[in-house]
């Protein structure tokens, strides 16, 4: 089973992510803030990170930064799902390593699975071509 965090402030966007991601069979871990989600991110090693960027504690960027900084969970894939959408944030977004970069506006719950199903595909392929 692949495992999913998910680290989103709004709790009422984190309860129907995480029933939509366990009913396409994905384990989840939710945090409600960047430094409850570093914490799991290194515990749990999931297979795929959803990060918002406006979070209490550790902003979404430094979250990203300590993630990539880190040789154990460094190759995780991050999407970022935020509100801002302003092409500063996008362009840091991604320069720090973010795998792709959504605007929560812009999709519905299940284009983000369908997102998260095609970036752990690919992923996949990726590691047996190394292999």
């Amino acid at each position: 089973m692949k495992k999913i965090l998910f680290i989103e402030d709004e709790s009422a966007l984190q309860r129907a992510a995480t029933q939509v991601f366990a009913e396409e069979g994905f384990q989840v871990f939710s945090a409600l803030d960047g430094e409850l989600g570093l914490a799991l991110a290194k515990r749990e090693r999931p297979d795929i990170i959803l990060l918002d960027l406006v979070i209490p504690k550790i902003d979404g960027f430094q979250v990203l930064s300590e993630i990539r900084q880190d040789p154990a969970i460094k190759n995780i894939p991050v999407i970022i799902l935020s509100n801002l959408e302003g092409s500063a944030d996008v362009e840091r977004a991604l320069e720090l390593g973010a795998t792709t970069y959504l605007v929560k506006t812009n999709y519905r719950l299940g284009e983000v699975v369908e997102k998260i199903k095609h970036i752990l595909q690919n992923n996949h392929l990726n590691l047996n071509c190394k292999e």
